[in-house]
């Protein structure tokens, strides 16, 4: 199970304990949208109980997380929120910065603005 969507305060703790309970014992949870998405907690007891296999964090809460935080003594892997650090991904993150700014710039509709 990947999350890939917006924090917002509806999407807050999106996936806890029953989520987790839905998902396989041999699933692997993969969050990389933002580490408040997930119940930390309901992770480590999902990891610790089998209830699911594994996950893979590019975000935490907090970030990074304490040295001695559960969940670095489970099988999970944690990256330092860099899964977008591809050459073509920053390009393309560098393109869409310099479209925003001469929108904005010009008085035009800026593109992908986010509205809170």
């Amino acid at each position: 199970m990947m999350l890939v969507v917006n924090l917002t305060p509806q999407t807050e703790k999106l996936f806890g304990k029953k989520e987790l309970e839905l998902m396989k014992p041999t699933a692997t949870l993969i969050n990389i949208s933002r580490g408040l998405m997930v119940d930390q907690d309901a992770l480590v007891e999902a990891l610790q109980n089998g209830v699911i296999k594994a996950a893979a964090l590019d975000v935490t809460h907090s970030e990074p997380p304490p040295r001695h935080h559960p969940l670095l003594k489970l099988n999970i892997i944690i990256t330092p929120h860099i899964g977008s650090a591809t050459t073509s991904v920053r390009r393309l993150m560098m393109q869409n910065m310099i479209e925003s700014i001469l929108a904005a710039l010009n008085g035009l509709p800026i593109p992908n603005e986010v509205i809170p």
